[in-house]
């Protein structure tokens, strides 16, 4: 007698209870979606985060080595996100050096989340200006 027990809980299910996995799945996917979409955007914003540092950073090199200030700051705007901005500060650091800062604006991620408000990033970089022989 058990042995039937089991024969039926391993049954196939019945019509109705057929339903239920497509019902659930239809009420989880549009979640895992908006879900995969802002971890997308995440790390797109860490992305630009990481190009704003580097914008910073080689302009600030560039006037320390000697460069144009014009030209520095285009090869900063290059590497910076669309849309970035660098400024250059020659008496933000004491003793002959140059600050930069570049800062720039990441839309939020589309229509699906476009709930989201956009996130600006930034970063600093500091260097002394080399001097000649």
């Amino acid at each position: 007698m058990r042995h039937r027990c089991r024969e039926r809980s391993a049954r196939a299910p019945t019509g109705r209870e057929r339903g239920v996995v497509t019902a659930e799945l239809a009420m989880v996917l549009p979640l895992l979606v908006a879900l995969t979409i802002g971890l997308v955007w995440v790390l797109s914003v860490g992305a630009a985060q990481l190009r704003v540092i580097d914008a910073a950073r080689e302009t600030a090199r560039a006037i320390a080595r000697g460069d144009d200030v014009t030209s520095a700051v285009a090869v900063g705007e290059r590497i910076a996100p669309d849309g970035g901005r660098v400024a250059v500060d020659s008496a933000g650091v004491d003793g002959g050096g140059v600050l930069v800062e570049a800062t720039a604006r990441i839309a939020g991620p589309g229509p699906v989340l476009g709930w989201l408000p956009g996130v600006t990033v930034r970063a600093e970089a500091a260097a002394v200006v080399e001097v000649g022989p």
